[in-house]
């Protein structure tokens, strides 16, 4: 009998234990691996995306950019922009190199480099380099809500000392965690500029041809 109270005791008394939180991953390619499994039921997605860039600096054009934003698994990811004017074509890039998680596999070095307070949130932190060095690119950092794998921040310093901050928002559309807005401050050298961008609704697990992921 006092064997059978010991154990009950024990029992009642492990019921009090906090459970552990789940350790975030500490690998750089781990961290990479859970941003790309958020919606595991989500196979594929189209949105309409627009961005309205500012030019801070003369000859403080406004440029307004009109899109279609791609998502097919495993790693196909691609915003293609339909209207974009001229002088503005370098702001099209940001938008490819901020969503694509493989692509930052497949072109740079990433290093794991700890947590890091950002907006009063602890958030992992990767650095990359890339693979083929950049006269032009010193380095990029990405900043990583380590509860939900979304990407909140990414950074691209230039060996120049320029620096373009994006930052993005998230919503939920149906059972998935979506993207919805972003806002980007450009920093560079002869280029002053903010750019905010909308998304609208997606439409999910849909049919995406494979031709809209050719790399123009």
């Amino acid at each position: 009998m006092r064997g059978v109270l010991l154990a009950l005791v024990a029992a009642i008394g492990a019921s009090f234990v906090p459970a552990q939180a789940q350790s975030p991953e500490t690998d750089a390619y781990a961290v990479i691996a859970k941003i790309l499994d958020r919606n595991p039921s989500l196979t594929s997605y189209r949105a309409p995306v627009h961005v309205d860039v500012h030019m801070t600096n003369f000859p403080f054009l406004s440029p307004k950019l009109e899109g279609t934003t791609y998502f097919k698994r495993p790693n196909n990811y691609e915003v293609v922009f339909t209207k974009v004017p001229s002088y503005a074509k370098g702001f099209e890039k940001l938008f490819n190199d901020v969503g694509d998680p493989t692509q930052w596999e497949r072109e740079q070095n990433i290093s794991f480099d700890g947590t890091q307070e950002v907006y009063g949130r602890p958030m992992l932190v990767l650095t990359m380099t890339k693979k083929i060095h950049s006269t032009i690119l010193d380095h990029t950092v990405a900043y990583i809500d380590p509860q939900t794998y979304e990407l909140w921040q990414m950074e691209w310093h230039y060996t120049s000392g320029g620096l373009i901050t994006m930052r993005q928002w998230y919503r939920s559309e149906g059972t998935f965690s979506v993207l919805s807005q972003q806002h980007a401050d450009i920093n560079i050298p002869h280029v002053h500029a903010v750019a905010d961008s909308q998304y609208g609704t997606y439409q999910t697990n849909i049919a995406v041809d494979d031709s809209v992921f050719t790399k123009k």
